[in-house]
């Protein structure tokens, strides 16, 4: 799972997905602690709008948003990661062994994320009545 978590390395987030981490997160913290406190108060301002304007998102990787990379763990050590699951990955002592060996190592980040696509792929498609292809990830098929 961590290995696939680094498919946030590329592409993009609603804001509407993260915002309860990003805004009244409790009584003493505005965000997410987890968050780099710079990194959470340029997300308020970007998804400032993001009632009104459901499509406002961000890139997951504010770093190489366009790049597949392994730069993604780097920002997830630093607190730019965007969404819980990104923080839980650093913050879990499970899973910190791995953000920080594929932080180092581009070459095994790599290869965990294709033997896990490779895994993934072994447990078939739901297809017809049972399966759902979405044009736009953020809306139902109507």
């Amino acid at each position: 799972m961590v290995a696939l978590s680094g498919a946030h390395t590329i592409g993009f987030s609603h804001c509407k997905e993260f915002s309860s981490i990003l805004y009244n997160y409790s009584r003493t913290s505005e965000s997410d602690p987890s968050y780099y406190p710079e990194f959470a108060k340029t997300l308020r301002n970007a998804c400032a709008d993001y009632q009104k304007n459901p499509t406002l998102s961000v890139f997951n990787d504010v770093i190489t948003p366009n790049k597949f990379d392994n730069k993604y763990y780097d920002n997830v050590k630093k607190g730019l990661g965007l969404l819980s699951s990104d923080h839980v990955l650093s913050s879990d002592l499970r899973s910190r062994v791995y953000v920080e060996k594929y932080a180092k190592d581009q070459n095994a980040f790599f290869e965990a994320f294709a033997r896990a696509m490779e895994k993934l792929s072994g447990y078939g498609v739901k297809t017809g009545r049972y399966g759902e292809v979405r044009r736009r990830c953020d809306e139902f098929n109507n």
